[in-house]
């Protein structure tokens, strides 16, 4: 596939092109161009020209044509999914999953765009009862949309559909192990009408063009999604500029089960958050916080629940657990295991890497509170570390020792307890009767501490990526 340039699809400058390959089969899927300094200017002018189009363009005829963008992908979604299961390797289930919300998101941001209001100020300040006061919000102009490998077409529409729907124009930099889905999902944009200047992508090396791209001074605004790492990196090249930064970040997220609570249900959330895309979810329950009472019994459930699982092909409907997106995540996560084993855990189930990319199940017990998994080490795959804890107290301490803080939950029988550690989670995102692994297109969805910057949400985003623009009318009113 090629990159869409000003509308037109295009070849990097120099020819030179990046594999694209299905981490589960190590079968070339497709090459992507990777693109040049001199081609990311290009992207960039384009982008000032398409702002201005693009702003000036009516509501209601940006809605129209991204409305029918949502029909659009909606007729597509079988070939969508398709290829987001192929580059992922998440299973065929999960990606149509992803491809269906995509729909959605666009016309809830559409629909919110059509009613974001302008404000009228009353006369409560002495002489200014012959004056007409009133706000609107205008668009940024550029923003930039740098999308992770997890859940690309998903977050795409969030950053994407939030940004056209407002007036802005887009910079699209995919994940570099996947952007095919992306790529088609653009193609899509251009055909359903968005002007080529207003939407463009760009693939290649991510500290070229992402560094090329964020300091630049003529974008206004990067919505960010990946690690903290670079999401630190993200904020300071950002600085000169005073770009709006928006960052979704890491999390460790913590799963809280009670004495009281009902394990099939805690067994049931812990393994829908870690098996889905094969753990590889900001929001998954990476810290299973369960009550000494009934630790012992949660495991045993969970490693039954375990047994029944099919691993293998992505596409074959019935598998329930696909590969990692590549070995070198495969082999993180295996020495992540490693390493808690070393500092005092102790293995039950699964901990082994096999057919390069893909990771078994694995449950780790005698996990302690001072264990680096048990803090602020990150494990992107399917992983479950049981924590034991005996007050709630303690609890809440052991969830609030990470310096991230995304998406937690609780299960228990007494809504008096889940509303005291939902009132003292740090996070973003508090799920009683449910693990954290809980995202609507509605929700204003971000992090506290080092999990991020702003939410992203049909119910606040645009606020975001507007501009107040104030206007008097002096003595119009005489």
């Amino acid at each position: 596939m090629r990159m869409l340039i000003g509308g037109q699809k295009a070849d990097a400058q120099d020819g030179k092109v990046i594999e694209i390959f299905n981490p589960a089969t190590n079968e070339l899927v497709d090459t992507v161009p990777s693109a040049t300094e001199e081609d990311l200017e290009q992207v960039l002018n384009f982008a000032q020209q398409g702002k201005r189009i693009w702003a000036t363009t009516p509501l209601h005829e940006r809605s129209r044509i991204l409305m029918n963008y949502a029909d659009l992908v909606a007729k597509h979604q079988e070939e969508l999914a398709f290829l987001l299961c192929r580059e992922t390797g998440k299973t065929i289930r999960n990606a149509r999953t992803e491809i269906d919300k995509i729909p959605h998101i666009f016309r809830g941001f559409v629909e919110k765009a059509n009613h974001l209001y302008g404000l009228t100020m009353p006369d409560s300040f002495p002489g200014t009862e012959n004056d007409l006061i009133f706000t609107r919000r205008e668009p940024l102009g550029v923003v930039l949309c740098v999308l992770p490998f997890n859940f690309p077409a998903v977050i795409f529409a969030y950053k994407v559909a939030s940004a056209l729907a407002v007036g802005n124009a887009v910079i699209v930099k995919p994940p570099f192990d996947n952007p095919l889905t992306n790529m088609r999902l653009t193609e899509l944009l251009l055909e359903s009408g968005v002007p080529g200047s207003v939407a463009q992508i760009v693939t290649g090396d991510g500290p070229l063009v992402g560094k090329y791209l964020t300091t630049s001074s003529k974008i206004e605004a990067i919505s960010f999604t990946g690690s903290t790492p670079v999401g630190i990196e993200i904020l300071k090249e950002a600085a000169p500029h005073l770009h709006r930064v928006f960052l979704g970040l890491r999390g460790n997220d913590a799963l809280i089960i009670a004495e009281d609570a009902d394990l099939e249900l805690s067994v049931a959330e812990a393994l829908t958050a870690r098996i889905t895309n094969a753990g590889q979810i900001c929001i998954a329950a990476k810290r299973l916080v369960v009550h000494n009472s009934v630790k012992d019994v949660f495991a045993k459930l969970l490693i039954e629940k375990l047994n029944k699982l099919r691993i293998g092909d992505p596409l074959d409907p019935q598998t329930d657990l696909g590969c990692l997106i590549n070995e070198n995540a495969a082999r993180e996560v295996e020495n992540q295991v490693k390493h808690t084993i070393k500092q005092g855990a102790s293995c039950v189930y699964g901990g082994k890497r096999f057919q390069r990319t893909f990771f078994e199940p694995t449950v780790l017990v005698d996990v302690t509170p001072e264990m680096d998994i048990a803090k602020d080490m990150e494990v992107f795959g399917p992983v479950f570390p049981i924590i034991g804890f005996q007050t709630l107290e303690e609890a809440i301490n052991i969830c609030n020792s990470s310096v991230y803080g995304l998406n937690s939950g609780v299960i228990t029988r007494d809504l008096s307890k889940a509303m005291k550690v939902a009132m003292a989670l740090e996070c973003g995102g508090i799920i009683i009767n449910g693990s954290g692994n809980y995202r609507l297109p509605e929700m204003a969805f971000g992090g506290y501490k080092m999990s991020g910057l702003g939410r992203e949400g049909i119910s606040c985003t645009l606020e975001a990526l507007t501009q107040v623009k104030t206007i008097v009318l002096k003595k119009v009113l005489k």
